[in-house]
């Protein structure tokens, strides 16, 4: 595997056929259909795909279908209100103490189920031109004691624009905390290069990093080799997963996953009820069945193995779990 993660990012897959070629499937089998959303697919995570398997749950999270184009009553462009949430372009607050940045709209993977896939990356993304106006907007609150980094996938930046988003909030004296929600780890393991562990390592702010697993499949040993990393710069780290119809909607898979997530040092924090985005009520789990999945985990599992099943709702002054 080439080591330059942006020569990874340029020779992804691009086109879904490419991709089912690669894995020995017939588009026709699949039942394969252009949508709106484009395509894209690192070569690392594609590998760890069974070939000739067309129900393989890697293959199902990144796969365009037909569903994808019915529409549903509840689902639509902005699921969680993000935009209601906006205090300056690229900069939400939807709880106290806390507030998001939008520091990208590229990502290296593009989920089928993605709450953001219709999100206004133009006008909304925190691009350096804006970026004075978010500092701004943030060292006027003093109530801001973490901010999180989310996109898009904010490991999309380079690591010098990391480093200077780094900087310009390491010298905020009432942030404390930096949180960066990304998915490379897992789909792109070698963007956790030895420049970002620096980076992160060498900052005086608490540096937490929320990584997305949701399969136990997507664990192998380079994704271990990328957290060994990020534990070097002594990180906290934390996976959020989606719960997601026909992929881990099951209680083995799940607690599968919490015990390699634990092993490689990783605590389970949140499963999330699907964000009802504009077409992929095909993912959705039926609340009955997330409960009854929840409370077999609990019961199959220590309690620090556990995720919380959680939905967002607008408005909400926190996430709220699901009993």
């Amino acid at each position: 595997m080439d080591a330059n993660w942006q020569s990874q990012v340029a020779n992804a897959f691009r086109n879904p056929r490419e991709l089912l070629e690669f894995l020995s499937l017939s588009p026709e089998l699949i039942g394969l259909t252009d949508t709106p959303f484009p395509f894209l697919v690192t070569r690392a995570f594609a590998t760890r795909m069974v070939k000739t398997d067309p129900k393989d749950p890697l293959l199902l999270q990144v796969l365009p279908t037909a569903k994808e184009l019915e529409s549903k009553e509840g689902f639509g462009p902005d699921p969680v209100s993000d935009l209601d949430a906006q205090r300056s372009p690229g900069l939400l607050q939807k709880y106290q103490h806390r507030a998001l940045v939008i520091s990208t709209g590229a990502c290296a993977i593009h989920c089928r189920y993605c709450f953001r896939r219709d999100f206004p990356y133009q006008e909304q993304q925190t691009t350096r031109s804006r970026w004075e106006s978010t500092l701004d907007e943030i060292r006027s609150d003093n109530t801001l004691e973490e901010v999180i980094l989310s996109g898009g996938d904010p490991l999309m930046l380079s690591n010098e624009r990391l480093r200077e988003i780094f900087e310009d909030l390491d010298a905020i004296p009432h942030v404390e905390r930096i949180r960066i929600h990304t998915r490379m780890p897992i789909v792109l393991p070698d963007r956790i290069d030895d420049r970002l562990i620096e980076l992160i390592k060498k900052s005086p702010l608490r540096v937490i990093v929320v990584i997305h697993s949701n399969h136990p499949n997507e664990l192998d040993s380079s994704v271990s080799s990328a957290i060994e990393r990020l534990l070097h710069a002594e990180a906290t780290l934390l996976n959020q997963s989606v719960l997601l119809r026909g992929i881990n909607d099951s209680e083995s898979t799940l607690s599968a996953l919490s015990k390699k997530l634990f092993d490689m040092k990783v605590i389970p924090y949140y499963l999330h009820s699907l964000d009802h985005a504009t077409g992929t009520a095909h993912f959705e789990v039926p609340l009955e069945q997330s409960k009854d999945i929840a409370n077999r985990l609990r019961a199959a599992l220590p309690g620090y193995l556990v995720p919380k099943l959680v939905q967002e709702v607008p408005g909400k002054d926190s996430k709220t779990p699901i009993f």
